[in-house]
């Protein structure tokens, strides 16, 4: 069985149990003990903080003891850190190219990059760079980060100037889209080939996350997905958000190459994203599946629990989880 590695594993069951379901051995990783993906893989360990100097080390030390082969980040935490340190870590690295990485994490410079791989995307700038003619209204928007923390719609220069003044964190200006908004879930083999690009709808989304959604069939977002993909190029999972204007045109805002918040609804779908995943740890070379998956799926999320106890050694292990009751057919009122 090839062994997986999912670093800042945090609440990412699903994407550790699928992984687990697919056939591989799960080792999974957190600062946090209280991180429930934790107790849902194979093995666990607790691990430094991502900006310690033995994070890396640590994680190659886990690397040789299990076997690991693939390396699954989880967050944007860890991202640059994983793709400069691929030679240390001696395993696939689930990501693009460092360059393409760290333009990704900060929003302007991902604006750039787009601009310069022919890439549509709305129109960006710094702060100090908002030409005089701007049309409002505009989106200010953190340049670092995630979860849609610190964006702020200004409807005027007015509301635009207090901002940018009380903004806590360095930040660029967007305009707004105003066509309907869609994020793309795709898969690219590590020489930036997409495999596939799974579009779903956003009809609902809480601190940027998606909550609920459906898989469209849309040959131009299936096609656009792989464009954007191969252009960049991307590697391993991407989500890839953008708006459908009333011109038919589509532009991308943003770009995090690892799988997104609602990543069941791809899986459901038939993506097999995580045999793809396994497949290139192992030399495989998948051929391109486009437009292979199941439209109309319907995700709708909801909270679930992890129960522990300490054991023995006083470290913590499972204790009790209530299941949810199996899904029967829906009786009509």
């Amino acid at each position: 069985m090839t062994a997986a590695l999912f670093t800042c594993a945090g609440a990412r069951v699903d994407i550790v149990t699928a992984f687990g379901r697919a056939g591989a051995t799960t080792v999974a990783t957190d600062i946090n003990p209280l991180a429930p993906a934790l107790y849902h893989a194979n093995h666990h360990a607790l691990v430094e903080r991502v900006d310690s100097p033995r994070y890396i080390e640590s994680l190659g030390e886990l690397v040789r003891a299990h076997d690991v082969r693939l390396i699954v980040p989880l967050t944007d935490l860890d991202q640059l850190l994983l793709a400069r340190s691929r030679r240390e870590l001696d395993a696939t690295v689930l990501l693009p190219e460092a360059d393409v990485v760290e333009r990704m994490g900060d929003k302007y410079l991902g604006h750039v990059l787009f601009e310069e791989r022919g890439v549509p995307s709305p129109a960006t700038w710094l702060p100090a760079e908002v030409p005089d003619d701007a049309q409002f209204p505009v989106l200010v928007k953190a340049r670092v980060g995630f979860g849609s923390r610190h964006i702020y719609r200004a409807e005027s220069r007015r509301a635009l100037d207090f901002f940018l003044e009380q903004t806590p964190v360095d930040s660029m200006v967007q305009a707004v889209c105003s066509g309907e908004e869609f994020s793309i879930d795709v898969f690219c083999d590590l020489a930036g080939r997409c495999l596939n690009a799974i579009p779903r709808t956003m009809i609902e989304s809480k601190g940027g996350e998606s909550v609920k959604g459906m898989t469209v069939k849309d040959r131009g977002l299936i096609d656009f997905g792989r464009f954007v993909a191969e252009s960049l190029p991307l590697a391993g999972p991407a989500t890839i958000q953008c708006f459908r204007e009333a011109d038919g045109r589509h532009l991308v805002t943003d770009i995090n190459p690892r799988f997104g918040g609602a990543f069941p609804l791809p899986l459901a779908a038939g993506s097999r994203y995580p045999e793809l995943a396994i497949a290139l740890a192992n030399g495989e070379e998948p051929e391109p599946r486009l437009g292979d998956f199941r439209e109309g799926v319907i995700m709708t999320r909801f909270f679930s629990h992890l129960l522990l106890t300490a054991g023995a050694d006083g470290s913590l292990e499972p204790f009790a989880e209530d299941l949810p009751e199996p899904l029967g057919e829906a009786k009509k009122l």
